[in-house]
């Protein structure tokens, strides 16, 4: 039996129009699993329902082969982490971290010998009598990730955690997140709609769209292998272009985009047959600029250039298509008209 399950959820702000409907999850113990979307999509309104914020209409929230489903959240032993840090700007840090462990009665010696130990677990060493105004973004969102691994939860939430933090903290965090999950091995459901994040973080990954489950996997198998075009375009399937396929051989199709015989590969498609219309997706990094004559090119006029460092994106147009591509270095053609090449293996096919 999974750890946490979610069993036919119907869940929502408003009774009779719930968001989750006839939802189902399970986490498996120890696994950090990441609700993965857009604004709007239903991770927080799952987040809740777990925590018990959200009472839900219909269906049951079991952990651990315990139903919570009527059980108020004060009762739920569930740490939560939120991206505003809800700290207390009264207390100090220590005392921010020790409040979970006051409420249930902890006998003090064994607060102080708790609060030390997870203080250094997070390296807030020498800050414990500090409050949260002093300080910065990344301090206090250990001290909350600390206040909620401190009473030893059955579960920890984390509701976008890292979101008000600067893009170099968040780098940090997210190793620190890393770090502490492996060593603790507490169970994690992590919202964001933060690819990277997801991807870095995860032992599985959820894609959800308008209270449903559009696709959950590993980390790779999501990157690589998107089932639907909201997940295509969600995992940065930037790019797209018209088709029809002309042909089917084993496990090679054939689509004429604009003329241009496409070459791809069926494993990456829903079934498709010949003469139908489809879309082919593929990253802006995945796909090259040429002369010409190349399998998979198209003439493409180049639209602009913009230098980001270590790469260049390059906007073309290309059968009637405008494309991206991100090149390495400073690439810079020099012409007004060239070729965008897509390799075989990188283009997700989807039926229209």
């Amino acid at each position: 039996m999974s750890y946490v399950q979610l069993k036919n959820i119907d869940a929502g702000y408003v009774k009779g129009k719930p968001i989750l409907r006839e939802f189902n999850l399970s986490v498996e113990k120890g696994e950090l699993l990441s609700l993965l979307g857009p604004s709007g999509c239903g991770k927080t309104t799952t987040l809740r329902t777990i925590a018990g914020f959200i009472m839900a209409e219909k269906g049951h929230v079991l952990i651990n082969g315990k139903d919570y489903s009527r059980i108020p959240p004060n009762k739920r032993n569930i740490g939560l982490v939120f991206q505003n840090y809800a700290l207390f700007p009264h207390l100090s840090v220590f005392d921010n971290i020790a409040y979970g462990l006051k409420r249930r009665k902890v006998e003090k010696s064994l607060i102080r010998k708790k609060v030390d130990s997870v203080i250094e677990m997070v390296s807030l060493e020498d800050l414990g009598n500090r409050l949260p105004a002093q300080l910065s973004g990344g301090q206090r969102q250990r001290v909350a990730l600390a206040r909620s691994i401190v009473i030893e939860p059955d579960l920890l939430l984390l509701d976008e955690p890292l979101s008000n933090l600067d893009a170099k903290l968040r780098d940090e965090m997210r190793a620190e997140l890393s770090r502490l999950q492996h060593q603790l091995g507490i169970t994690m459901i992590y919202v964001t709609h933060d690819q990277v994040e997801a991807l870095s973080l995860s032992s599985r990954i959820i894609i959800m769209n308008e209270g449903y489950i559009e696709q959950m996997g590993t980390p790779e198998e999501i990157y690589d292998s998107p089932e639907t075009p909201f997940v295509a375009r969600f995992m940065g399937f930037d790019n797209s272009l018209k088709g029809t396929v002309t042909g089917i051989d084993g496990d090679a199709l054939t689509v004429d985009v604009g003329g241009t015989p496409f070459s791809c590969k069926a494993s990456r498609s829903k079934s498709v047959g010949i003469g139908d219309p489809v879309n082919l997706f593929f990253r802006p990094e995945d796909a090259l600029m040429g002369s010409g004559g190349e399998a998979n090119s198209l003439a493409a006029e180049v639209n602009f250039y913009n230098f980001q460092g270590g790469t260049t994106l390059c906007s073309v147009t290309a059968a009637g298509s405008q494309i991206q591509v991100l090149l390495p270095g400073k690439n810079v053609i020099g012409q007004e008209s060239s070729h965008v090449l897509v390799p075989v293996d990188k283009i997700i096919v989807e039926k229209v």
